[in-house]
C-alpha cells in the first residue's frame, strides 16, 4: 500500500461533492436553486456590519501575527461573557475555552481528546460528519437511526441501549441537517441517562462523555428555545464539551471564528492537539469578534433581521411542500425550528422517469430534481441515513426567497411526468 489504510479509506463529504457539482452547473449558465450548502450568500446575508468594519481595522491595525494559541484573551473573555449573559453558562476564559478556525478543528480535537481507537461513539442519524470523524479517530460508530415522529431528533428510549461502555454521545441541536431541536423534556431525559451511567462506572474507567454541538442555537424560530445539557443538569458540567462560534449565527461561514468549551482537563488537551495543528482562527477575525460580542443591541438587531428573512425562505419552502400534499403529491415537511435547514420528504422512490429510469434510491431522486426540476437538495443518505428513505435537507442560507418560490411550480411539473 502506497498511502496509509486511514488515507485510503477515508471517503469526502458527499455534500461537498453535491454542491461541487451543483456549483459547476450554474458557472456554465444553468439556472438551479442551489439548496446543497449550509452556506449564506454574503449578497443576501451580509455579516454584521461591526463586524466586517472590526476586521478591516484590524488588518490595518497591524493584527497580522500568529494568535496565542487558546485564542485572543480579549475574545475568550468576550465569548464567556456572551455564554454567560444569553445562556447562564459560566466558563472561565482562562482554562475552559478555546478558539479555533471554525467549529470544525475543534470537533476533531474533542474526538482525539476523548476517543482511543475502538472506543465506541454513540451519534444519531441523520446527522453531520460524525461517521468522518469516527473514521479519522479509529472510533467504533454506534449509528442511532432516529424517526420523522420525533422530527428526527434522537430519544432517550433510542439511545438508551447504546451507553453503557461508550466513551462518547455526540448531539446537535439545532440539528443539521434537519433544523429541527430537542425538547426541554427530551433533553432533560438524555442528560440523566448519561449521568446514571456515569455513577455506574468506576473510578479507573473513561466516563461517558457528551460532545454538544449548538454552533445554530441563535437562531430558532417562533416559540422555540434552546436547551443545553449542563444547563439542564449542573451535575454533567465534568462531562460535557460544547461546541460553538460565530459561522452560522452572524452569517459568517468564511470568517472561521469558532470556540469550544468544557471541562479544563479535555479544553487543555483540546488545546495541545490544536497547538500542533495550528487551526487558528485569524487573528483580526478574533480581535473583530471580541469587539462585537459585548455590543447586546447590534447583535441583537443583527440576529432579529437575519432570522426573519431565513424564517420568511424557510416558511415558502415548507408551506409550498404542504401545499402539493394537500394536492395529493407525495411530499411533506417538517415546521422548521431552528438552524437554516427544512427537511423535505420527496416519496417518489420507485417511480419511473420519462426517460424510463427508475428511481431506486435517494441518490437517483437527486440527480433528477436536479435536471427536470433544477433544484438541488442534499438526501438524508449523505448524513448516515437509509438510501430507501426518501428525506432531504433544504439549506436556506444560498438562496433568494424569489428564487425559491420560482423552484417550487419546477418541482410540480417533475413530479407530473413520473410514471
Amino acid at each position: 500500500m502506497l498511502i496509509s489504510r486511514l488515507a485510503d479509506q477515508l471517503s469526502g463529504s458527499e455534500i461537498i461533492r453535491i454542491g461541487n457539482a451543483v456549483s459547476e452547473q450554474i458557472r456554465q449558465g444553468e439556472t438551479i436553486c442551489n439548496l446543497t450548502i449550509g452556506d449564506f450568500d454574503p449578497q443576501l446575508f451580509p455579516i454584521p456590519d461591526g463586524l466586517r468594519e472590526g476586521v478591516m481595522a484590524a488588518y490595518a491595525a497591524g493584527h497580522t501575527n500568529y494568535p496565542p494559541a487558546a485564542g485572543t484573551a480579549d475574545l475568550r473573555q468576550a465569548a464567556a461573557n456572551f455564554l454567560q449573559d444569553r445562556l447562564g453558562l459560566t466558563y472561565s476564559p482562562n482554562d475552559e475555552l478555546l478558539v479555533a478556525g471554525g467549529s470544525r478543528p475543534l470537533i476533531y480535537a474533542a474526538y482525539l481528546a476523548l476517543v482511543d481507537p475502538g472506543d465506541r461513539v454513540v451519534y444519531p442519524a441523520p446527522s453531520w460528519n460524525n461517521n468522518h470523524y469516527c473514521h479519522l479517530s479509529g472510533a467504533s460508530q454506534v449509528v442511532v437511526p432516529t424517526q420523522a415522529e420525533h422530527d428526527f431528533m434522537p430519544t432517550a428510549a433510542e439511545v438508551a441501549p447504546h451507553l453503557a461502555g461508550a466513551t462518547l454521545l455526540a448531539l446537535c441541536s439545532p440539528l443539521n441537517p434537519t433544523g429541527t431541536v430537542f425538547t426541554k423534556e427530551v433533553l432533560e431525559e438524555i442528560c440523566d441517562l448519561v449521568l446514571a451511567e456515569n455513577q455506574r462506572r468506576g473510578p479507573d474507567e473513561k466516563p461517558l462523555y457528551i460532545l454538544y454541538d449548538q454552533i445554530y442555537w441563535l437562531l430558532t424560530f417562533g416559540e422555540t428555545q434552546h436547551f443545553d445539557p449542563v444547563s439542564l443538569r449542573p451535575a454533567l458540567r465534568d462531562y460535557v464539551v460544547y461546541i460553538d462560534g460565530i459561522s452560522k449565527c452572524f452569517a459568517a461561514t468564511g470568517v472561521r471564528v469558532g470556540y469550544s468549551f468544557g471541562p479544563k482537563l479535555v479544553i487543555d488537551k483540546m488545546k495541545s492537539l490544536l497547538g500542533h495543528i495550528g487551526a487558528w482562527a485569524p487573528k483580526a477575525e478574533q480581535v473583530a469578534t471580541a469587539a462585537l460580542l459585548p455590543k447586546k443591541a447590534e447583535v441583537d438587531d443583527f440576529l432579529t433581521d437575519l432570522k426573519a428573512k431565513l424564517q420568511a425562505s424557510l416558511d415558502a419552502a415548507y408551506h409550498g411542500l404542504k401545499k402539493l400534499r394537500e394536492q395529493g403529491y407525495s411530499v411533506d415537511a417538517i415546521a422548521p425550528a431552528g438552524a437554516i435547514y427544512l427537511t423535505a420528504k420527496i416519496d417518489i422512490i420507485g417511480r419511473t422517469t420519462a426517460a424510463g429510469e427508475v428511481l431506486a434510491s435517494t441518490k437517483e431522486i437527486t440527480s433528477y430534481l436536479l435536471t427536470e426540476a433544477q433544484l438541488a437538495v442534499v438526501p438524508f443518505s449523505a448524513f448516515g441515513a437509509s438510501a430507501a428513505e426518501p428525506w432531504f435537507r433544504l439549506s436556506m442560507g444560498a438562496e433568494s426567497l424569489a428564487s425559491i418560490q420560482a423552484a417550487l411550480p419546477r418541482l410540480q411539473a417533475a413530479l407530473d411526468k413520473l410514471k
